[in-house]
């Protein structure tokens, strides 16, 4: 027994690595494809539902599909109707698994293809650099897989024989119940869902038990997912939360009515119709689970805004803040985490850029909270730019490198606003005010919040107009200097608030200068981004 007990666990862990090297590479693999596929075709939930289906066969799993709808519900790249029907999709394409262990793992014994296929995998790992290797990964991920699959199901077929499940029958309710938490423990033991699902598959095609003990345990499987992404958002952002409640409730609900109706209706058809009392037992727990999910869109899709209201009623959102973009979970997605970052950024810049509006303008300094709210920002941002990991993602590291610039800026513009009194002094003097005036003509054109910081064309006329008031400033420098001087004199000032004036016109002149270089970093990123 306890060798059967080993191989079962062996098994299962050889299943959980294939699926984490397989879903790891295959996210990586595909890279902006995550951010492609959830933000421009979720123009309605139908259609939203259609990419969270295909993103999750795409890198086999629901989670994945999960983490990088927050991130993106996070980052502002999409509204959280969209993400609802995402996670419905998630929940229909996380049932392929289930039928290519149905069709392939149990049907045939592939072990002597599934070694060469981890060897194959290993020596593409080790001779390849960039996408090959990890393509490499995703062939010996597939290879354990199988392999993992080959060895529950002789442990299986041991355990079934030493065995007696006769207890766990299905007639009465106490029973199915203990079925369900049976499976509920299954998923939530092994952190998968699909991997509960294939051990019972296993179980069920070695016969240790039967198809109706069969659908009870997948039910409590489906519930068991639901505490693994529960437990992945505690202290995470208010938009992760509502995320993951909407798949809580879309898997509670599904179960209820799987339950109650869809499981003894298959119970139904395998007892009573004789087409299906021949039909394969695994094939059908798979036609179930895919259904299970089905009917769980069914009840759901038509009434998405009220789920949506609902959500928000239950967790609502207190204290909003640009914090909330930085979700830790996010980080599982480098495209995701990376777009959030970007997003708190430019709000840094506006917030900036707004302070400096009013301070020249109407000549009102910002209250110490505001600032000390700005500073705590750029250090959050800062803090969750050096946790974005770009391993095997090349293809982000040149938008990586260009924010960490743009990032640069931010500070530097950030210590400008030390010497804010600078911006009150120079109102008194025409000849600085009027530059002072135009720059912030240029800023209020280019910098409104909200505006895309992104387009080229418009970077490209900001940069140009700064570079023109920059040069200006440059050729007129010593013209107002003379003058500020004269100023001085004529109205006796002294010497101190005469050195104060030339202080203002430098930190103006600076001002200008370092708008001008970032606007011009902002653009050079954008460039290469094309």
């Amino acid at each position: 027994m306890l060798q059967i007990i080993a191989e079962l666990c062996g098994g299962v862990g050889l299943f959980l690595i294939g699926m984490t090297l397989l879903t790891d590479s295959l996210k990586s693999i595909a890279g902006n494809t995550l951010k492609a596929l959830l933000t421009k075709f979720t123009a309605n939930k139908f259609k939203a539902m259609l990419s969270g289906i295909g993103l999750t066969i795409l890198v086999n799993s629901s989670t994945a599909t999960t983490v990088a709808t927050i991130g993106f519900v996070s980052a502002g790249a999409l509204t959280f109707a969209q993400a609802i029907g995402i996670i419905i999709g998630a929940n229909i394409g996380t049932t392929s698994t289930g039928w290519l262990v149905a069709f392939v793992g149990l049907k045939f014994s592939i072990s002597m293809f599934a070694l060469p296929l981890i060897a194959l995998g290993a020596i593409i790992k080790l001779l390849c650099k960039d996408r090959l290797a990890l393509f490499g990964l995703v062939i010996a991920g597939f290879g354990l897989i199988f392999y993992g699959i080959d060895v529950l199901q002789a442990a299986m077929a041991g355990f079934s024989e030493q065995s007696d499940f006769t207890l766990l029958a299905y007639s009465g309710f106490w029973s199915k119940i203990l079925l369900v938490l049976i499976g509920v423990v299954m998923a939530m033991v092994l952190q998968s869902s699909t991997a509960a699902i294939t051990a019972t598959m296993a179980a069920l095609a070695s016969g240790a038990v039967d198809f109706p003990q069969a659908l009870f345990m997948v039910i409590g499987q489906n519930v068991g997912a639901v505490s693994i992404t529960v437990l992945s958002v505690i202290g995470a952002s208010i938009n992760a939360k509502r995320t993951v409640a909407v798949n809580v409730i879309f898997n509670l609900v599904s179960a209820a009515v799987a339950f109650i109706l869809l499981a003894p209706a298959f119970i139904a058809l395998t007892q009573q119709v004789a087409y299906f009392q021949d039909f394969d037992a695994v094939i059908l727990l798979a036609i179930f689970h895919t259904a299970f999910s089905l009917m769980g869109a069914a009840i759901f899709m038509p009434m998405i805004k009220q789920l949506e209201a609902f959500v928000i009623r239950i967790l609502p959102d207190d204290s909003p803040s640009i914090l909330a973009c930085l979700d830790e979970t996010s980080l599982q997605v480098p495209s995701a985490a990376l777009q959030s970052a970007r997003q708190v950024v430019h709000y840094c810049l506006f917030e900036i850029f707004s302070i400096l509006r009013l301070l020249i303008k109407e000549g009102i300094l910002p209250k110490q909270k505001q600032l000390d709210e700005l500073d705590q920002v750029i250090a959050q941002v800062e803090e969750y730019l050096e946790k974005i990991a770009l391993v095997g993602h090349s293809e982000l590291k040149k938008s990586f490198l260009a924010l960490l610039r743009v990032m640069i800026y931010v500070r530097v513009l950030r210590s400008d606003l030390e010497h804010m009194e600078y911006g009150c002094l120079l109102r008194t003097q025409p000849m600085v005010y009027q530059l002072a005036l135009d720059y912030v003509h240029i800023i209020d054109n280019y910098m409104e919040y909200g505006m895309n910081l992104t387009d080229l064309e418009l970077i490209s006329h900001l940069r140009d107009e700064l570079n023109n008031l920059k040069k200006w400033t440059s050729n007129h420098r010593a013209e107002i200097r003379l003058k500020l001087m004269e100023y001085s004199e004529v109205h006796q000032l002294s010497a101190a608030k005469g050195l104060e004036l030339l202080a203002a016109q430098r930190w103006m002149d600076r001002l200008i200068a370092h708008s001008y270089r970032f606007s011009n970093v902002l653009y050079e990123s954008i460039d290469e981004g094309h």
